[in-house]
């Protein structure tokens, strides 16, 4: 397969075309589930959906190494080529991984101004038009009001995407009526996009809870291939 074809057929366009086709930029997106479900594996497949698509991509890492984000990097695009063939794989990979940045930083005792000042300087200092920026590990749901809103302002600033995994407390976490998990409750007014994942039976399935303006819950036909860990359709 050519990469023109992957980037029509592949299932992240189902992925946009359940939230209105996409995130879009200047908003914030949010993947939620409990630990270990596979958040980060599909932040990794979006990222890499979008340098397949030559697109540039931030990823902001706040674990203490970054050794497993970049295997994470390597493998989904290794499964991605196996699965679809690939023509030109290894050309491929050498072009899209120039459009992508890993930046780490400490979860204790950096601020989101030292994050956002950092980002800010590789976009325009180190000359890197990112399009899209992926919050790993970072605790949305303890952040204040006011680091809420400079992400937000940020984002919008930049004409950027901004996505973040949010690990939700406990075996099994709560949620209300309307399926918002119980940890993001007070925070879904600033959350334009919110998707959760769940375990159902041996493969974990993707709902939309919030899409924009719209509160409708609604199953995105997608679920995380437990061998690859990729998204991959129904």
């Amino acid at each position: 397969m050519v990469r023109s074809e992957l980037n029509e057929r592949g299932p992240l366009r189902v992925f946009e075309k359940s939230i209105n086709g996409g995130l879009g930029k200047g908003h914030v997106g949010v993947l939620a589930s409990k630990k270990g479900v596979g958040k980060t594996a599909c932040l990794v497949h979006i990222a890499t959906d979008k340098l397949f698509r030559g697109r540039h991509v931030i990823h902001v890492s706040f674990s203490q190494k970054v050794d497993h984000i970049v295997n994470w990097y390597e493998d989904i695009f290794k499964e991605i080529a196996k699965k679809r063939d690939l023509q030109d794989a290894i050309d491929i990979h050498d072009e899209i991984i120039k459009n992508r940045v890993i930046m780490n930083f400490n979860s204790q005792g950096t601020t989101i101004d030292q994050v956002l000042k950092s980002l800010g300087a590789m976009m325009t200092e180190g000359n890197f038009p990112a399009d899209s920026v992926i919050f790993d590990g970072y605790k949305l749901a303890d952040a204040s009001q006011d680091d809420m809103d400079k992400l937000k302002a940020f984002a919008k600033e930049s004409n950027i995407e901004l996505w973040f995994s949010v690990s939700l407390n406990g075996e099994t976490p709560t949620f209300n009526d309307a399926g918002i998990p119980t940890l993001l409750v007070d925070r879904i007014k600033d959350i334009d996009v919110l998707v959760t994942l769940k375990y159902e039976g041996d493969h974990v399935r993707f709902q939309v809870i919030k899409d924009h303006d719209n509160m409708e819950t609604k199953d995105m036909s997608l679920k995380l291939d437990p061998k690859t860990m990729l998204i991959a359709r129904e």
